[in-house]
């Protein structure tokens, strides 16, 4: 068998086992540092309870109806990001590379969280995350531990590519996504039942809208852009593996509640020890890598739930890192046809030399900056901030003005066999309000 004709059945056979597999597999896509890190993070610094909220409502306005058109450029394509928006319009073909290029980049710093999480898991066991932002600083400037747990995790979601759709992707979420909602449930139990805790779930469930911004209301849009990977081609190219027999609108509805579920979850588990120990939830970004481990190691079987967090985070990352790389490996495949094994090392090892730099900008390239900006920020706000709303922006005018709503409904409804009610005020909300609203988060941003 040829080289072309292998990766052609590579590709063009691929396929979920079921719409629980592809359900399993998309969540995992979207669960990840987002839920476990960012989305704590943020009820943290906008006012806990109302910012939980304002989120649900983004969640139903833009997070499922950017779902529904992913998965439907993806299954009617039929191929990856790119092969997707070419097949159903020759022109528009530069909107799958923009959403290559996300993954590419995206993928090449996340991997460095990813590292971080592998070394968190090691210092958990000793207790020497204990000592919180001391062991942060030391780590982090340490080149050679960085490169080495980014090695290791790059390993890992490569290991996972390799072996396919069913038997890697597939079969790795549909383990990883039940044992990672069973862990956090452990820690939710461990972090509610502390002394001082019901003010942490107060402040995670009661609104108070006084401390609403008009900052906030954008930082929760951006969220569930973050959140659910919309943009990066992901969804798309999952769905070019979904069966034509599958319902999109049901399976998208399936993917934004476990997505939420998670985050939710990562709240309960994560805020009421904040509080328990007196810690600032509005701590940032160090909140999940300094502030967590320093409450884990002040709580009784402290090592014990601290491993078992930075395991789960694990799990939530490399979902993430796998449907990058596959974004990735799935437009090598049909572009330049050579094998998934092929595609998956090049595209790694081309990854890894960007990310390498990302890995150094905590360390001896800390000073390097580029438009004020280390590594590591620039690569972050050119996927967060520039390449995810464009990309959702582009998407919705495809849909809504190119390829045109009424398609994309015939092939959501499997040309009318399946049932969508609400397929006007979807049209609607993609042709003119999603643009809009991801405009805004946008041009803010900038």
């Amino acid at each position: 068998m040829s080289q072309q004709t292998e990766s052609k059945k590579n590709t063009d056979t691929a396929k979920w086992s079921g719409s629980l597999g592809f359900i399993m597999a998309a969540a995992g896509s979207a669960v990840g540092m987002g839920n476990l890190w960012r989305f704590p993070m943020l009820v943290g610094e906008n006012g806990g309870g109302a910012f939980v909220l304002v989120y649900l409502i983004c969640i139903f306005l833009v997070g499922i109806p950017m779902i529904i058109a992913e998965i439907t450029i993806g299954r009617a394509g039929g191929k990856d990001a790119f092969g997707s928006y070419k097949a159903l319009n020759k022109k528009w073909g530069g909107v799958g590379i923009l959403a290559v290029i996300t993954s590419f980049i995206g993928l090449s710093y996340y991997a460095v969280l990813g590292g971080w999480v592998i070394r968190y898991i090691f210092a958990s066991v000793t207790g020497a995350s204990d000592k919180g932002s001391e062991f942060f600083q030391t780590f982090t400037t340490n080149a050679g531990s960085q490169i080495v747990y980014y090695l290791i995790f790059m390993v890992i979601t490569i290991l996972i590519v390799v072996r396919g759709i069913q038997k890697g992707i597939e079969s790795s979420c549909k383990i990883m996504m039940p044992l990672l909602v069973l862990c956090m449930l452990v820690i939710v139990v461990r972090s509610c039942t502390l002394p001082g805790a019901e003010k942490g779930i107060e402040f995670f469930l009661k609104p108070d809208f006084s401390k609403l911004t008009p900052g906030a209301f954008l930082a929760a849009l951006g969220q569930v852009f973050f959140s659910l990977s919309l943009g990066t081609g992901a969804t798309i190219t999952y769905g070019a593996y979904l069966g034509k027999d599958q319902k999109i609108v049901k399976s998208a509805g399936s993917i934004a509640f476990f997505d939420t579920l998670v985050a939710m979850i990562a709240g309960f588990a994560i805020l009421p020890a904040v509080f328990a120990f007196g810690f600032d939830p509005e701590s940032g970004p160090s909140l999940m890598f300094q502030t967590l481990p320093t409450v884990f190691g002040e709580m009784p079987g402290g090592k014990i739930f601290g491993v078992i967090f930075f395991v789960l985070v694990l799990f939530a990352a490399v979902s993430t890192s796998i449907a990058y790389l596959e974004v990735v490996v799935s437009f090598a495949v049909n572009t330049f046809h050579v094998t998934r094994t092929k595609a998956a090392v090049i595209s790694a090892g081309l990854i890894t030399c960007l990310g390498i730099p990302c890995a150094l900008s905590f360390g001896m390239w800390s000073d390097i900056k580029v438009a004020g900006k280390s590594f590591f920020d620039l690569a972050d706000y050119l996927v967060s901030n520039v390449s995810l709303p464009i990309g959702g922006i582009l998407a919705c005018i495809f849909i809504g003005w190119v390829w045109k709503s009424k398609n994309a409904v015939r092939e959501i409804t499997n040309e009318g066999k399946a049932e969508f009610k609400l397929a006007g005020v979807w049209s609607v909300l993609v042709k003119f309000v999603l643009p809009v609203l991801i405009a805004a988060v946008f041009v803010t941003s900038l």
